[in-house]
């Protein structure tokens, strides 16, 4: 019997063992065997189809390169991995089902035809490359429905969220401003304010998380700035938030370029947080900012403890925070974020960010920026 043939003859045998093992799998808890079984018969009709139909050589070679058959519409094994997504699956438990197809339909066929012919030969060839091509439907399908699952999170985050968070945030100024509150009233206020900030910054860490994580990339905006003056703003903004600490800034005058500087302070604060936190107390937090040939260097630099070597090593991953060192000024509520989306900020300028800490000298972050010619072409290229 040929391959074609015993599919089409053993096509239950072949669906119940395809059952068994998708039952397996941790998602398959709950499933009914129809959402078991899925697509696999029209899956199995179409390798039967396939090992018979007629192929050139160019159409042999456009297949193995993963290309399809011109059939209109979603063929059974893309509309599989659409619904294989949706059921919960991952992809390599989507891919182990195929590979376990593929087994099982061998092993059967090969126990009842003991001696294979040429011929059998050929088909066992055609039924690879027709399983392989309903695995590049399948994965290709799977793999657009994570994008769009990438779009709606960063739809969520980007709006669903920030907008009721931005309602929460001016309906209070405007109490604030307007409302004769009591002095427990006016504490719950600033509570309010305080905490809608922290979810917005969390909400924001997390949308550029994703961006970053799932390919979208951290968006450049260039616009004439001043990094002196921008380094002088947000130093502010923190002795305003610490008021104990002392920083010591040395900044090359008129450091002036076309950057992103929104970015560009959102890295700074995310530094000077960090020297805050784990930097000891009555000692200085020393900012630099150095005009070369070029680039740009611009350094943080704080006393304490030095970073752990293992520690140091993952520093710029994602959910990545520094031990506690007791730092009453530190909350220890963030994420581990900070830093990786600072690397990530300072990668799309096309710069480079690294820490050096010891025991002698302290902890010190060194990020340098190309100068903003380098910077707009950069922009240019990603949005080409």
């Amino acid at each position: 019997m040929g391959l074609a043939e015993f599919i089409r003859a053993n096509r239950d045998a072949i669906i119940s063992e395809w059952e068994t093992f998708a039952c397996s799998l941790s998602p398959a808890v709950g499933m009914s065997s129809l959402q078991l079984k899925d697509h696999v018969g029209q899956i199995l009709l179409f390798i039967a189809r396939d090992i018979e139909e007629p192929q050139t050589a160019s159409e042999q070679k456009d297949k193995s390169h993963g290309l399809k058959n011109g059939m209109g519409g979603d063929t059974a094994a893309e509309a599989h991995g659409r619904l294989r997504h949706a059921d919960g699956y991952d992809i390599v438990e989507m891919i182990s089902e195929y590979r376990a197809l593929r087994a099982s339909i061998i092993r059967l066929w090969t126990r009842e035809e003991r001696m294979l012919t040429g011929a059998d030969a050929i088909a066992l060839t055609r039924f690879n490359e027709a399983i392989d091509q309903a695995l590049t439907e399948s994965v290709a399908r799977f793999s657009r429905q994570v994008d769009h699952s990438k779009d709606l999170i960063l739809g969520v985050l980007g709006h669903d969220i920030r907008s009721p968070l931005a309602t929460i945030y001016m309906s209070a100024e405007i109490l604030k401003r307007t409302a004769v509150l009591d002095e427990r009233q006016s504490v719950l206020l600033k509570q309010i304010e305080s905490s809608t900030v922290r979810v917005r910054s969390i909400v924001t860490d997390l949308l550029d998380l994703a961006r970053a994580k799932l390919g979208a990339g951290i968006p450049l905006f260039a616009v004439p700035m001043s990094l002196t003056n921008m380094c002088r703003d947000i130093v502010s903004e923190i002795r305003v938030q610490h008021p104990s600490r002392t920083f010591v800034l040395e900044l090359a005058p008129n450091v002036s370029g076309d950057w992103d500087e929104i970015r560009l302070g959102q890295v700074l604060s995310n530094l000077l947080a960090n020297a805050v936190q784990y930097g000891t107390e009555g000692t200085p937090i020393t900012i630099s900012l150095i005009e070369r040939v070029g680039d740009i260097l611009l350094s943080v630099h704080n006393e304490g403890p030095p970073i752990p070597r293992a520690q140091l090593s993952r520093i710029f991953q994602s959910f990545t925070r520094g031990s506690e060192r007791g730092n009453a000024e530190g909350d220890g509520q963030n994420l581990g974020l900070g830093l990786f989306i600072s690397r990530e900020i300072i990668n799309a300028h096309g710069g480079t960010i690294n820490v050096h800490s010891d025991a002698a000298s302290g902890i010190t972050f060194n990020l340098c920026i190309p100068a903003s010619g380098a910077v707009e072409a950069l922009i240019t290229q990603a949005g080409d």
